[in-house]
Formats: C-alpha cells, sequence, structure tokens
C-alpha cells in the first residue's frame, strides 16, 4: 500500500510518482485560501479533469438498480478475506492490472478489518463493502486503471465529507491516488471522522483565510473557463521576447541613449525602456538633451516619433475604418478588434496582437464599461495604424524604435497606447519638465527617474535650429516669472492658450458692472491644469423700464467700448461677401468629428493667419457646437451644414477679437440690438452661440421682448432680463461714437482723485 506523506511546496502534487519520496501519495484538507492556493485549486482541478475525478457534494449512496447489477455479479454472501476481494474486484472492475487489483484488494480489507476492530458487525462490514465496490465502479472506475502509474490520478471534493467517503478515499489514496478535499466551513465536522489528523494532513500556508463567500468548484471552473478563453485571444505566441527596463541602470537621458548593442544580446530578446522622467538635471541644458535623445537615434538609423502634449485623436475616416460590431462580453470585442491587427513580419504581429490582449485584459480588470472598452480598442487600432510605417517599417530583429512624449499624460486613452507601444520593440519616454508635475499614467512596467530641478519646454526641438537655449540669467528672471505669476492672483499676458466658458447668471443692474470687468475678478474665475474658466454673460434684455427710451438707450450706449462688436442692421452678421464652404461642409465632419486637415487645406480657409492654438480653439468650439445640439436641427435637418460653413466664415472684426483675448482679462463683447419684428437671421444665432463658448459677452437688447433668438436653440441658454413696457419699431441711435465717449469718461475718472473716484463709484 502506498502512505500519504506531507508536502513541501503545493507542486509536489503534479510530481511525478517515480520522483517522489519513497512513491507516496498526498492526501490533504482545505479550509481557506491565498492567491497560491486559489492558483493550485485551478491548476488541481484541470488535473483531475483529465486524470482524475472531481466530486461536488456528497456521493450519493447507490440505488437498488446498482445494489442488484452487483448481486447479480458477484452474489449476496460476503466473507472478509483478502482474496475473496482480490477476486471480486477482477470480475467487478476487470480492467485493472492484476497489481492494481492487489493494491486496491489490500486497501480495502485493511479499512473493512479497521471497522472490525472498532466493534463493527459482519452486516456493517457488508454494507460498507457493497457500498465501496459500487462507488468504484459507477464513480471512481475510470482511475482504478491509473492506480499505481507514474501520472497519480486526481480526486477533488468540496464539501463535508461523510465516514465512508473518508474510509473509500482511504482506500485511493492508500492503492495510488493524490486526494485534496475543499471545506468551506473548517475543519470542525471533519475532526469528528478523523481526530488525530491520521488519515489526511491539514493545508497550512502563510496568508490563508478563509475562502471567500460564493466560493466552490463552480466558480473554480468558471474562472479556468475564462483563463482559456482568454489564453485564446492571444493566438500563437510570439517567438521573441521583450527585456522591458531591467538592463537599465537607472541613469535617466543615459539609459534612453544606450546603444541598442550594449543593452543586451540574447538571442530572440529585444531590450527597450519604458522610462518617465520628472525635471531635469540643468534647466539650461535640457532642450539640448532632449533634442539629442532623437537625433542620436536617428544617427545610428532608429526610428522615432514624437508627440508635443498630445497625441492627435483620429479623424472620423480613421475611425470607420475599424470594423465594430454589437458586443455582449469584452472576450468578444477583444478578441474581434485583435484580428484587425496586421503587420508585415509575423514575429511582430504577433507581438502586437500579444501587447494589445496584454492592455486590454487591465483596462478590464479595472472594471471599464464595455463601451468604453470599445472606445479604447478602437483608439488603439487607429494609432498603430497611423504610426506603423513610422515606427516599424522594415523592422527586424533587434531593432528598437522610440516614442518621445513631452508633457504629463492626462488622457486614459493616451496613457493606453503609451503601455501598448511600451510592451513592442519601442522605447517610450515621457518627458515631464516640472519636477513636481503629475502624471495619470500607472503601470507595473513603467520606471520613473525625478530630478529636482524643473525647466520650461513646450515643444520637442525637431532641428538644431530650433533650439533655445536660456542662459543663467534668463532662467533666473524665469524663476521668479513663476515666482510672480503661479498661484499669485497675477497674470502676465497671453499666459493661457486654453479657456473654457462658464454663462453666469445675473441681475440686470450687475451686467453694467461685470461688462467691464476682467474675467479674473468675476465670480467663478479659476485656473485649473492650465485651463482657464471664464466666466461670461449670455443674455437677452427685453423690454424698457418705465417705457423711457432716452433712459434705455443711454444705458446701451454705456455698454459699447472698444472691444465691443455692435450690431444694429438686420443682415446676417455672415454676410460679408460670398461663403466659399456653403455647399462643400459634406466633406469637414461626420457626427463622429471634424476633419481638420481637410478644413485647413481648402483655397477659401481663413483662419490660416491666426495662431496655431487660437485655430485649433476655433474647431474645438465649433466641434463642442455640433456635439451638444444646442442648435435646433443639428443632426436633424441639415442645419450642422449651416453651422460649419457660417463659423468658417466669420467676420473679419470678430477673429480679430478672438486673436487678441487675453483670458484672464476683460472678455471681448458681442452687442446685438434688435428693435424690429421676426427673428435674428439663423447665422447670427449660430454666431452668438459659438462666442459664447469661445469666451465673448453676448448680449441681446430687444425692446419688442420678442424670442429674437431664442427660439433657434434646443435648451434656454439665455438668461433673460424682463424691465418693462414693450416698444416696437423703435429707431436705433447713432451708438458709433459712445466707445470713444465712454474710453476718455474712464481715462478721466482713473485721473481724478482717490475721493472723487471713490464718490463716481459711489453714484
Amino acid at each position: 500500500m502506498f502512505v500519504h506523506k506531507k508536502i513541501n511546496e503545493l507542486r509536489d502534487f503534479f510530481t511525478p510518482l517515480r520522483n517522489r519520496p519513497a512513491q507516496c501519495v498526498y492526501f490533504y484538507r482545505i479550509n481557506g485560501a491565498n492567491d497560491d492556493v486559489r492558483k493550485f485549486v485551478r491548476d488541481y482541478y484541470k488535473a483531475a479533469l483529465e486524470n482524475g475525478v472531481i466530486i461536488e457534494g456528497n456521493i450519493p449512496n447507490p440505488d437498488n438498480r446498482q445494489i442488484g447489477f452487483y448481486a447479480e455479479r458477484l452474489g449476496t454472501t460476503f466473507t472478509l478475506d483478502k482474496q475473496r476481494i482480490i477476486s471480486d474486484l477482477s470480475k467487478w472492475l476487470p480492467r485493472m492490472s492484476p497489481y492494481t487489483r492487489d493494491t486496491v484488494g489490500g486497501s480495502i480489507y485493511e479499512v473493512l478489518i479497521g471497522l472490525r476492530n472498532e466493534g463493527k458487525n459482519d452486516g456493517i462490514l457488508k454494507n460498507a463493502y457493497i457500498k465501496f465496490m459500487c462507488w468504484l465502479y459507477y464513480k471512481f472506475e475510470r482511475i482504478t486503471v491509473l492506480l499505481g502509474t507514474d501520472r497519480v490520478p486526481k480526486i477533488l471534493y468540496e464539501g463535508e465529507l461523510t465516514n465512508y467517503e473518508l474510509l473509500l478515499f482511504s482506500v485511493l489514496t492508500g492503492s495510488g491516488c493524490d486526494a485534496v478535499i475543499l471545506q468551506y466551513r473548517g475543519d470542525a465536522l471533519y475532526k469528528k471522522l478523523d481526530p488525530t489528523s491520521a488519515k489526511s494532513d491539514l493545508l497550512e500556508l502563510p496568508g490563508m483565510t478563509a475562502f471567500p463567500d460564493g466560493y466552490n468548484i463552480k466558480t473554480v471552473r468558471t474562472e479556468i473557463a475564462a483563463e482559456e478563453e482568454r489564453a485564446r485571444l492571444y493566438g500563437d505566441a510570439p517567438l521573441v521576447v521583450p527585456c522591458v527596463n531591467a538592463w537599465m541602470k537607472g541613469e535617466g537621458f543615459d539609459d534612453a541613449r544606450t546603444l541598442l548593442v550594449d543593452r543586451g544580446r540574447e538571442n530572440m530578446t529585444y531590450y527597450s525602456c519604458f522610462m518617465r522622467i520628472f525635471g531635469c538635471e540643468s534647466k539650461a541644458t535640457y532642450p539640448n538633451d532632449v533634442f539629442h535623445l532623437h537625433s542620436d537615434a536617428a544617427n545610428v538609423g532608429r526610428k522615432t516619433l514624437i508627440f508635443d502634449q498630445k497625441i492627435p485623436d483620429p479623424d472620423p475616416r480613421e475611425t470607420g475604418s475599424v470594423i465594430r460590431r454589437n458586443y455582449q462580453r469584452p472576450e468578444d470585442l477583444i478578441r474581434d478588434m485583435a484580428a484587425q491587427i496586421r503587420a508585415n513580419d509575423m514575429q511582430l504581429q504577433r507581438l502586437m496582437v500579444k501587447a494589445f490582449v496584454d492592455v486590454m485584459l487591465i483596462e478590464v480588470g479595472h472594471g471599464e464599461p464595455l463601451n468604453k472598452l470599445g472606445i479604447f480598442a478602437v483608439y488603439l487600432i487607429c494609432w498603430m495604424r497611423r504610426y506603423y510605417v513610422q515606427l516599424f517599417d522594415g523592422w527586424t530583429m533587434p531593432n528598437v524604435a522610440q516614442i518621445l512624449y513631452l508633457g504629463s499624460v492626462r488622457d486614459d486613452r493616451e496613457a493606453l497606447f503609451l503601455q501598448f507601444m511600451a510592451r513592442l520593440p519601442v522605447d517610450v519616454l515621457i518627458l515631464i519638465p516640472n519636477a513636481e508635475g503629475s502624471c495619470t499614467l500607472r503601470d507595473e512596467l513603467l520606471f520613473d527617474k525625478h530630478y529636482e530641478e524643473s525647466a520650461q519646454l513646450d515643444r520637442i526641438p525637431r532641428e538644431v535650429s530650433e533650439l533655445r537655449l536660456g542662459t543663467t540669467a534668463y532662467h533666473a528672471e524665469r524663476e521668479l516669472d513663476q515666482l510672480m505669476y503661479q498661484d499669485s492672483g497675477l497674470y502676465r499676458n497671453q499666459q493661457y492658450s486654453r479657456a473654457d466658458s462658464i454663462t453666469l447668471r445675473t441681475m440686470y443692474e450687475e451686467i453694467e458692472i461685470l461688462w467691464n470687468e476682467e474675467a479674473r475678478f468675476r465670480p467663478n474665475f479659476s485656473t485649473d491644469n492650465g485651463i482657464v474658466c471664464i466666466p461670461v454673460l449670455f443674455a437677452q434684455v427685453s423690454g424698457i423700464k418705465d417705457g423711457k427710451t432716452s433712459d434705455y438707450w443711454k444705458a446701451v450706449s454705456r455698454l459699447v467700448t472698444d472691444d465691443t462688436y455692435l450690431i444694429t442692421r438686420q443682415l446676417p452678421l455672415s454676410l460679408q461677401g460670398p461663403n466659399p464652404f456653403m455647399n462643400q461642409t459634406g466633406q469637414f465632419f461626420t457626427r463622429g468629428g471634424l476633419y481638420r486637415d481637410a478644413i485647413k487645406a481648402h483655397p477659401g480657409y481663413q483662419y490660416g493667419y491666426l495662431r496655431l492654438e487660437v485655430q485649433e480653439r476655433i474647431l474645438d468650439k465649433l466641434e463642442m457646437l455640433l456635439d451638444s445640439r444646442l442648435i435646433k436641427g443639428t443632426y436633424e435637418n441639415g442645419i450642422e451644414n449651416l453651422i460649419v460653413a457660417t463659423i468658417l466664415h466669420l467676420p473679419l472684426e470678430i477673429m480679430r477679437r478672438i486673436q487678441a483675448f487675453d483670458f484672464t482679462k476683460v472678455p471681448p463683447k458681442l452687442l446685438y440690438i434688435k428693435t424690429s419684428e421676426g427673428m435674428v437671421p439663423p447665422e447670427d444665432a449660430i454666431i452668438a452661440a459659438f462666442l459664447n463658448l469661445m469666451g465673448f459677452d453676448v448680449l441681446f437688447f430687444a425692446p419688442t421682448g420678442y424670442r429674437c433668438v431664442a427660439s433657434y436653440y434646443t435648451r434656454e441658454v439665455l438668461d433673460e432680463h424682463q424691465l418693462g413696457e414693450y416698444k416696437y419699431d423703435l429707431r436705433i441711435p447713432d451708438l458709433s461714437r459712445a466707445a470713444e465717449k465712454n474710453r476718455k469718461r474712464a481715462e478721466k475718472a482713473k485721473s481724478g482723485s482717490g475721493w472723487s473716484l471713490f464718490r463716481k463709484r459711489s453714484k
């Protein structure tokens, strides 16, 4: 008979019989789990499924049919005799070898002798014998032929053992079988059957805790199915393997510039780095250091891809080329998307598929919803296709390309793309010049290098001519500049390039107070993460207080400033000659976004002379206006075409105000006076909504009280002020000189004494 011994480690269960000490078996019960135990149970389940028996709950007692068949084959008499038992086994389980019959027969005999020694009578011994034989035939026959072989058969049992089940397992383990018992309610009931743990051993490992609620063999089976399905997602494994960061010395830029041949020379291994560098060794040389990262790589034939602050989003044509279906499970989505990955080299394609599946499964583990996973997958594939030639054209082992990303990664999709690339033959370097900067990207492969000094760099120099190296005095001045303008309430000219607007709800009397107020002094102004939040006015003033038209026009004239775009005519704002975009807008956008390159390439594009960030901001807000569907009929009856054509053909005076707008100063104005019947032209309603998004103060005066502009909008976005009596067909006075008068009045007020200034403000 075989004896059970204690294991040294969990994988001893999978050791062939010939390599075990004294050819022993293992019989363990498990009352809790940790990560290692849960993995062991999954592996043991697989082994039992292939070469053993899995029992979920108690083994049913033999029924009358089974007992009748036993009596027919072996008779009804019973004698406790070892040779009789071996003889019965030859008839009952003829597939067993003579050696196995002797072992099993001897094991059954020893168990029954033990029962007799406990005082059990022959009737009980007979019942136990019949039960053992029926269970062996109907439940364990498949493993009886394997007992004593090098591949030790496995029994996996969950639940509370009965006495006869424990005795049967003693028979089977004594005959050359391993057994594992999962006891979810602890050891108390087992100890009543085997107080000294003579028949089995208890597994005790550091970190084990009680099984979680709901854990059972069914959940193990589900986990295994999920693992196997995920393994199938990868397809054929690549023959080449990555070595990410392990070769580095932790020296930041010096590591990144290390030649590939000096990183390592293991066969079928490429050596890459995934590194994020905060700050710099010297702010005076930082631009030069960054420049040489890619210039040195180019000199030895390495491909480089550079991103400044952002990876351009895929355009609708790119996203449209990715085939998508309706998915019910993440695995279906990942499998379908991975099948669309193509490369000219088979090993590279397998690497790409593996990297794609790896990062997508990370997001599945984070609990991301299925629709967001779909967006991530589309972006990864679009970007991979877009940059494939720049990074991998003609790739051979052990070449490694390079990606330089300047700035903090704040977009989840960009972070995932960089994680994806870092698992391919690519050095991924994230450069954050600010030593105190932050970054949302998290990855177990990522190495962080911190320097104490901070530098200022908005764009990675591509050519030597782009390098602008500051002197020591220059950087000292920049440090002083930071002290003065960082969270101090002071702002230098054009300090910010990004802004969003919020509309203030005010009393009518507050309009004149806020009208000439700088944005930084207005309620709810903020500058977070380099983005200015501009509080603006977007309102309609209806009626005339007490019907006094002279006071009404005086109040209007006080709002006319040098920065006010005044509209008194009843022609569309955009009526400034033929619109070159009209009837051509279909090539510029879809519901997924704008085709920005197509817009800029159009011969009628008039914003090319503006600063690049201003151009992008105009297109951003145009896209926002479309996505918001604020204008009635957007994506319903073709109004979206009018929106695009109108915003791409704004009046020159409005463009000058957009170009000059400093987000912390007084916002530019659109003052629109409508005294006649009817509504404003739809183009004007579109421009007004757009300028509100751009950070303009927009104010409509309608003495008639008509909804002259609000009817174009799907939501109540205008802050309406009802002053009093409605008046019709009023003649608009000449307001052209009001701006000059208001400016002189303001200059005179500034030149007066503090007391007179106080009195004027008081009045």
